[in-house]
């Protein structure tokens, strides 16, 4: 008992339970079985909550380990409080805090012998927000003076002098309340699966564990991230977290297992050595409570374990006729007997890990397909529609190295659909290669075996194969198949977001929305250019009335200037557009230059009816409330997306086949990324837009509305400390993306210095006291002065290297964004370079390179200028116009794993298959960011097929525009 050391996690063995099973074997593994060796497990847990706090008062006694078995994967703390990267055993104190429990790993030797040489460069690293500011953590937020951004440490990359990096604290997940030990480095396994490096995925787990986000760990910790995107960053926190769940449904075996007195040394080894839920669900089987037990299980309960035991270690001395019992069920005759025994031994090579692991490799080497068949329907509930979709998959057979994310998810539909089946073969070759490996060598008895013995273990080994390995094997194939398609179909979903929410804003227009219908007629919304509503109305453009309507859209858009029409692509939309190109062909709207657009009106009828709708237009009618929508999405797509839930905007592939939890999580962080990385403006920004800046949430974003409401607008960002629950963790998080609009500013300190004048009270205070704080501070003359940093992307924890640069170059901070600044800040580089200005100013590349870009943007700077506008027309083009080999413009309306949909202007959008679409086609500036094609993009195509019956076009892509 003094061995293990678990957390309970009762719900999630009550799991384990529910999951079906084909075989139920009982454990008999290794030869020498190890155990890993801990001596804290026997103190009483100690509950973790979510404040660092807490943990940072807790103290426990150091942790006697054996230094070539275990490696505290953490981050110590300092005398100070603040956070700092793990020392050497030796030169740790004896007593730390409850976060730095240690971490059980079988790598540690290896990794032990790096921590050395790259301490000293983590301990120097650029951690001011993950340092400083955690002196005093989520529970001591109130207290301001802890607030240190000011100076913040050296920051170094480490990876020049140390390649391998050094470990980081690993915590678990929030919820989990003590450290899960495995027999494997997480760091490492991690590197493994995500092929990022070692010290990489170590600083990662460390940036994580200290809560922050991925916005924030991408744009102002790139040195410890070797400059990862934020795509890479989700998918190895996405592995983190499978990692971390399959130690805690591991933990919570165990300790059930235990509970039970089922766990024996060998067992506690294999299913520390599980990877994955697979191989845990494989290990655990034969343990689950309420089934019969499996074959050796009932053997065992025989008393034939000897006997199989026997036949392997010392199959001389084995006889067979001693274990015979006339009247005991399994044991009266002889071929019971071998069958009792066979039994026990294809458990035990099922079980052995160097087993398992010569086969999968075997695998490997192999010719693997995975196949698939039209099922023999008898079902009446399948139509033919639905099997006629699946006519690819009905005679389908492709290697599982080569197939597809996109095949993958339509077999495990139409298997679930019930009209497809699936298999996978395994060729015969493997079997017999196997079977000779495990009786000539791994199984192979101690010392000479009579024929009879042999052939029980022929047979042995044949059942082990036949009954329990393969289909293990194809479970295993299946479940990473069917993951890696999942993940790479919710990357591609967030991919296609990201793309569509950095959409060129149009500004300075007045927009007609025009949210298209038959019968309940069109409902028209004119907005602002800065997005109110001028006017509602709805016209009848396919009833007979399309003649006397056009009177009225001409005097609206004349009345209010408007000259761009925005329409929905849904229902009747098609015969709408048609409508308003006949018009404006005709000058209908002279001296207007009318042009419209097609916007994507996905999730517009949701949002009409949500609670953030009615709170917004409580006087509109819901329908009306879609065209308002559908105009804003092309005036600020970012801030009108936001609204709606990501997986109701309708650009992700077999979304509603993959892991909705996965999906949710995925969406919501990049809708965090876009919002964060495009910025707010505070004074005048929306709550539902506020609430995704990296760090807040929704009461965050209601209190920094509340306080905006009752005090005035935000002078500068030192400001945010002021409202309730934003302490230094949050402060961190979210002061980078929030902007202040410098002229405003200046003009609201302007005029209230001048009311203070008249009142004779020039030196009194603007602003009192903080709201919902225990001990309230007032806020000085001093602080409310506004910072022009606070319009950059600059930090607050490096402003001061920011003043000392502009000091170095010369620069007046109220000439940022000026052609005057852009001049000095060059010439200053030319002479230097980013490295030596970056060595001058004691700091990164990376830093220095933040700096210089938010120097030198132009005020009011926004990254989606650099993204495509919509696709503004005045005519349309027929299906039946279409002509092999025509060239056309037109916009990517959607991306998936097997080719991106153009819309070119005739109703239906085309297809550019995936072979079509290589690097050499794409922009230079796509390939940097990555993205390939995506929702939004102008493209130039050319017609390759038309299939008018079936409305199917074929593309090909000539370039991006």
């Amino acid at each position: 008992d003094d061995c293990l050391c678990f957390s309970n996690s009762e719900s999630e063995e009550e799991e384990e339970e529910d999951e079906e099973e084909e075989w139920e074997p009982k454990s008999k593994t290794a030869r020498k079985p190890r155990l890993p060796k801990t001596n804290e497990s026997k103190p009483k847990k100690v509950a973790a909550p979510r404040s660092t706090a807490v943990r940072k008062r807790t103290k426990k006694t150091a942790v006697k380990g054996d230094p070539d078995l275990s490696l505290p994967i953490g981050a110590g703390e300092d005398s100070k409080g603040g956070l700092q990267l793990l020392q050497p055993k030796e030169d740790r104190p004896t007593k730390q805090k409850t976060a730095t429990k240690n971490r059980k790993v079988p790598m540690g030797a290896k990794i032990n012998s790096v921590q050395k040489t790259s301490i000293s460069n983590l301990e120097s690293d650029e951690t001011p927000s993950t340092s400083a500011p955690l002196g005093t953590e989520v529970k001591k937020e109130e207290s301001e003076e802890d607030f240190a951004f000011d100076e913040p440490p050296l920051k170094r990359i480490k990876s020049a002098t140390c390649p391998q990096g050094n470990p980081v604290k690993h915590h678990g997940s929030t919820k989990v309340k003590e450290e899960l030990e495995m027999n494997w480095d997480i760091v490492q396994a991690l590197a493994e699966r995500t092929n990022v490096e070692p010290w990489v995925c170590a600083n990662i787990i460390r940036l994580f564990n200290d809560e922050n986000t991925i916005p924030f760990i991408a744009r102002y910790r790139k040195e410890l991230i070797n400059n990862l995107e934020a795509d890479a960053l989700r998918e190895v926190q996405q592995t983190l977290e499978e990692l971390r769940t399959v130690a805690k449904k591991t933990h919570g075996t165990i300790q059930k297992l235990k509970k039970e007195g089922k766990l024996s040394g060998s067992l506690l080894t294999a299913l520390l050595n599980c990877r994955t839920l697979e191989e845990l669900d494989h290990v655990y089987a034969p343990y689950k409570t309420g089934s019969k037990g499996t074959k050796a299980q009932r053997a065992k309960q025989l008393g034939l374990e000897p006997a199989a035991i026997s036949l392997i270690e010392n199959p001389g001395e084995l006889n067979l006729f001693s274990y015979v019992r006339s009247n005991v069920k399994g044991l009266s005759t002889i071929p019971e007997v071998e069958a009792g025994v066979q039994h026990i031994l294809a458990d035990m090579f099922a079980k052995d890990k160097d087993t398992l692991d010569f086969i999968r490799i075997l695998c490997q080497q192999r010719y693997i397909c995975l196949q698939s068949a039209l099922a023999k329907v008898s079902s009446k509930s399948v139509n033919d529609k639905d099997v006629d979709k699946f006519q690819l998959y009905h005679n389908f057979s492709c290697n599982i190295r080569n197939i597809q994310h996109h095949q993958i998810l339509a077999i495990n539909r139409g298997e679930n659909l019930k009209i497809l089946t699936v298999k996978v073969n395994v060729p015969d070759g493997v079997k017999n290669e196997f079977c000779r490996w495990c009786v000539n060598e791994r199984w192979r008895p101690k010392r000479y075996a009579k024929p009879e013995l042999m052939k029980i273990l022929h047979n042995s080994v044949e059942d082990s194969y036949k009954r329990l390995i393969y289909p293990l094997l194809c479970r295993e194939f299946r479940s990473k198949l069917t993951s890696d398609a999942e993940k790479e179909s919710v990357m591609m979903f967030g991919r296609n977001l990201r793309q569509l929410l950095l959409t060129s804003p149009v500004r300075g227009r007045t927009l007609m929305g025009v949210d298209p219908g038959y019968k309940h007629g069109c409902k028209l919304a004119i907005i602002s250019p800065t997005s109110q509503i001028l006017h509602t109305d709805v016209v009848y453009l396919h009833s007979g009335q399309g003649f006397r309507e056009a009177e009225k859209i001409r005097r609206l858009l004349l009345q209010y200037s408007c000259s761009t029409v925005v329409i929905g692509n849904g229902t009747a939309c098609r015969e709408t557009e048609a409508y308003f190109a006949d018009l404006i062909m005709k000058k209908y709207f002279a001296p207007l230059d009318v042009v419209y657009c097609i916007a994507n009106e996905a999730g517009a009828s949701i949002y009409s009816v949500s609670p953030e709708a009615c709170k917004e237009m409580p006087d509109l009618d819901p329908n009306l409330r879609s065209a308002v929508s559908i105009a804003r999405r092309v005036q600020d797509p970012l801030a009108e997306l936001v609204k709606i839930e990501p997986k109701h905007i309708g650009v992700g592939m077999y979304q509603h086949d993959v892991s909705q939890t996965l999906l949710k999580a995925t969406l919501d962080s990049v809708v965090e990324e876009c919002v964060s990385f495009v910025g707010v403006d505070i004074n005048i920004c929306s709550e539902i837009l506020l609430r995704h800046i990296a760090g807040l949430n929704a009461n965050r974003a209601k209190n920094i509305i509340e306080w905006r409401e009752k005090n005035g607008p935000f002078i500068n960002r030192e400001q945010l400390k002021e409202v309730k629950g934003l302490g230094p963790k949050t402060f961190q998080q979210c002061a980078g993306f929030i902007r202040f609009n410098q002229e405003y500013i200046k003009a609201f300190c302007s005029s209230q210095q001048k009311e203070l004048v008249a009142k004779g009270h020039a030196g009194v205070q603007i602003t009192n006291v903080k709201q919902g704080k225990k001990r309230s501070k007032p806020t000085t003359n001093a602080m409310l002065q506004p910072n022009p940093l606070d319009q950059t992307c600059i930090h607050p924890e490096s402003y001061n290297i920011a003043m000392r640069f502009l000091t170095f170059t010369g620069g007046n901070p109220n000439d940022i964004g000026k052609p005057d600044m852009q001049q000095k800040v060059n010439s200053v580089i030319q002479k230097e370079g980013t490295e030596g200005a970056a060595k001058m100013l004691n700091t990164t590349v990376h830093t220095i390179q933040l700096i210089i870009d938010g120097l030198t943007q132009p005020e009011g700077f926004d990254i989606r200028t650099d993204f495509d506008k919509p696709d503004f027309k005045r005519s349309i083009v027929c299906l039946e116009d279409l002509s092999v080999g025509a060239v056309l413009t037109g916009k990517v309306e959607n991306a998936t794993l097997f080719g991106a949909f153009v819309d070119i202007g005739v109703g239906k959008s085309g297809l550019i298959p995936i072979r079509n679409i290589t690097e050499a086609k794409l922009s230079k500036a796509k390939k940097r960011r990555s993205l390939g094609l995506g929702p939004g993009e102008r493209v130039e195509v050319k017609v390759l097929n038309v299939d008018i019956p079936r409305s199917r076009i074929t593309l090909d892509l000539i370039r991006v525009l």
